[in-house]
């Protein structure tokens, strides 16, 4: 089971989904304004969320690249899955249309996100 991003990882995952994959320096160039980071806190960061499962990297001409290991949609359908089901105690089917105005879900991944909300319980999870 992947660990769940944090708020400053999804940050990160934000600009791997908007962008593609990158390498360390590219990451903490495209960074929010509000994460000034030295390139060695951007390279902790990535080799934690490497060791989550969130990212993966590979090397490219000898330059370490990391891009996202899942896609939008299935991250974001296990954080919202999770806020409506244990914490808002919602039940029933979970309408993915909630989040049709969102500028980073296409089409196509906001009908993911809809069959993720929805899909069977996993035991423990």
């Amino acid at each position: 089971m992947i660990q769940p991003p944090s708020d400053t990882e999804l940050e990160i995952l934000k600009v791997f989904w908007r962008d593609g994959a990158a390498s360390a320096r590219e990451i903490q160039a495209s960074l929010p304004g509000g994460l000034d980071w030295t390139a060695s806190t951007t390279r902790t960061v990535l080799e934690r969320m490497r060791a989550k499962g969130l990212i993966s990297r590979r090397s490219v001409h000898g330059l370490a690249v990391y891009e996202a290991a899942r896609g939008k949609a299935d991250i974001l359908g296990g954080l919202l899955r999770r806020v409506m089901r244990q914490v808002l105690e919602v039940e029933g089917p979970l309408p993915a249309s909630a989040f049709a105005g969102s500028q980073i879900l296409s089409p196509d991944e906001l009908a993911q996100l809809e069959t993720m909300l929805n899909a069977e319980e996993e035991p423990g999870a």
